[in-house]
């Protein structure tokens, strides 16, 4: 049973007269190491029972929030799989609404990102990774969880890459030929957060995607391929301000959460993310 987000504190919203819409997408066919993430968009909405509406600055929830009902990730092809992601996602653009997509494997991003294009939004995709996710395949996959950005430069999306610390030689000459911007962990870790984040000219229109094992293992020990040296919460929700500074959130996703018994921490944390970026956007539409 997928419990509504927050929803102990608010009853959700009509999908008509909500603002911020949550996706939960289970899919999980191309993980490479640890498992377990078609369970994560139950833990977060179970997660999300224990967080206080009142974020320190304002209730989010009362621009409000529908969650909508788990999709079906059975296809025998994934791309099937990406149109029904894409499908829901353009529903939630059709209604004004923000889609925020739960997973599962990063692979559910392209699915969002389709719909996105398909309307020619116009938008640049921000990405938080401890990864790259630029090989052109993966264990014989073009849509494994590592190929994620690589099809979204296909897509001709601009993309920042923040928090990335492991990578390919093949991914590195990619990003380089490519001149894909970043900001990566140790940079960050040496000079700290610069006060502009985001290059000249990027979108005025972002996409955000957040790969949980951006996070350091110490508070995110719960995702396939922790990472160590990675962003620290305050870092993280830093950056995520930094990066909404003048700019319109028009959807996000937490994926590649993989949770554990007994790190029940780790789903929290994982919620509590999502409705820090429902706060930030809030915020940033009523300024």
């Amino acid at each position: 049973m997928y419990p509504g987000f927050l929803e102990l504190d608010f009853g959700p919203a009509s999908f008509e007269n909500a603002l911020f819409h949550i996706l939960p997408v289970p899919l999980e066919k191309s993980v490479s190491y640890g498992s377990g993430t078609a369970n994560g968009p139950q833990a977060i909405l179970q997660a999300s029972l224990q967080l206080e509406a009142f974020d320190g600055q304002e209730i989010p929830a009362e621009s409000g929030i529908h969650t909508h009902p788990p999709l079906k990730c059975g296809a025998d092809n994934v791309h099937d799989d990406l149109e029904v992601i894409s499908v829901e996602v353009r529903k939630i653009l059709d209604n004004l609404g923000v889609p925020i997509i739960l997973g599962g494997e990063h692979t559910v991003t392209l699915g969002a990102l389709q719909a996105f294009v398909e309307r020619n939004e116009g938008i640049g995709v921000v990405q938080f990774d401890a990864h790259c996710d630029l090989r052109d395949s993966y264990e014989n996959n073009p849509l494994s969880h590592a190929c994620v950005m690589r099809r979204a430069h296909e897509m001709d999306l601009p993309v920042m890459q923040i928090g990335i610390r492991s990578l390919s030689q093949p991914e590195e000459v990619f990003r380089r030929k490519n001149s894909i911007p970043c900001l990566d962990a140790e940079t960050i870790y040496r000079e700290g957060i610069p006060d502009e984040v985001l290059p000249p000219g990027f979108p005025e229109k972002i996409y955000i995607t957040f790969d949980v094992d951006c996070l350091d293992p110490s508070i995110m020990p719960a995702t396939g391929t922790p990472e160590p040296g990675g962003l620290g919460w305050y870092q993280a929700i830093d950056l995520l301000g930094k990066v909404a500074t003048g700019r319109n959130i028009c959807g996000f996703d937490v994926v590649e959460l993989a949770p554990s018994e007994g790190l029940h921490a780790a789903d929290f944390t994982a919620a509590k993310l999502v409705y820090t970026l429902i706060g930030i956007i809030s915020r940033s539409r009523s300024v």
